[in-house]
């Protein structure tokens, strides 16, 4: 049976995607179509900030992409000797809070701590940041996406936990995506599963897979890697028959072996 992830492929050095390995082992054939492309912005602004750890009492990732803006800054050898030298060990005295194992490796790699890991989405981040900071405290610094979510700022806000939002990539659709899901279809067929990894997903592909399953759509059983990404495919009118219960490739691919196989669980 045939998978098809909207997303990015993992980084080639980094050896085979993690989503295809293990939805491999139900004897899943995975077939991944990047979706979005990322434009980096404000990378001055970000070393800047970066810069002052003394001014913040943390930082906040929620996505991988605003570590890639770190480390395209740190390609520069002036900005990484400073963070060698002084300002990774700056920061490593503040909490650096993160959403999913992505982002927290990702961190690893320049060097912080990853905390809240576990947490899976922005809201449970919030609450994990809530329980450990004090309200009225130094602004915790989180770079973060143009199309970000309101909801980590909104409970943080309400709790009065100061956080300073700034915008380091811009997300939009990736040029190649149209040709490549027509390819996909006319070469492979109708999928049994189609993965969203993001409402930015759901936003660009959609219409296409609709388009392209035709009557077929209803065989199609939908994935979402977790709540956020589910509510807007629902939103856009289609039933989700898999949640990831966290948004790691085992999770997702025993929830779409179950949705595939209910009469087996």
């Amino acid at each position: 049976m045939k998978v098809l992830l909207l997303k990015d492929p993992k980084d080639k050095d980094s050896g085979p995607d993690p989503y295809i390995k293990e939805l491999g082992s139900y004897s899943l054939e995975a077939t991944l179509i990047p979706v979005l492309s990322f434009e980096f912005v404000s990378l001055d602004s970000l070393f800047e900030k970066l810069s002052h750890p003394e001014c913040y009492g943390g930082l906040v990732f929620t996505s991988p992409r605003a570590l890639e803006a770190i480390k395209i800054c740190l390609k520069e050898k002036s900005k990484k000797e400073a963070w060698s030298k002084s300002l990774k060990q700056m920061w490593n005295i503040k909490p650096t809070y993160v959403v999913g194992k992505a982002t927290a490796s990702l961190v690893e790699e320049i060097g912080l701590i990853p905390q809240g890991e576990k947490s899976g989405n922005a809201e449970k981040l919030a609450e994990y940041i809530c329980s450990r900071e004090k309200p009225n405290s130094s602004a915790l610094l989180f770079p973060c996406g143009a199309l970000k979510r309101e909801v980590l700022p909104t409970v943080l806000r309400e709790k009065g936990i100061p956080l300073e939002s700034l915008t380091v990539y811009q997300t939009t659709q990736h040029p190649d995506l149209q040709e490549s899901l027509s390819s996909y279809f006319s070469q492979q067929g109708i999928p049994a599963s189609v993965v969203f990894f993001s409402p930015s997903g759901v936003k660009f592909c959609l219409q296409h897979i609709q388009k392209l399953s035709g009557d077929l759509i209803n065989q199609v059983k939908f994935a979402a890697i977790g709540p956020t990404t589910a509510q807007a495919l629902e939103a856009a009118g289609i039933p989700v028959s898999c949640t990831a219960g966290s948004p790691t490739p085992q999770d997702l691919a025993a929830g779409i072996h179950r949705a595939l196989h209910p009469h087996n669980c």
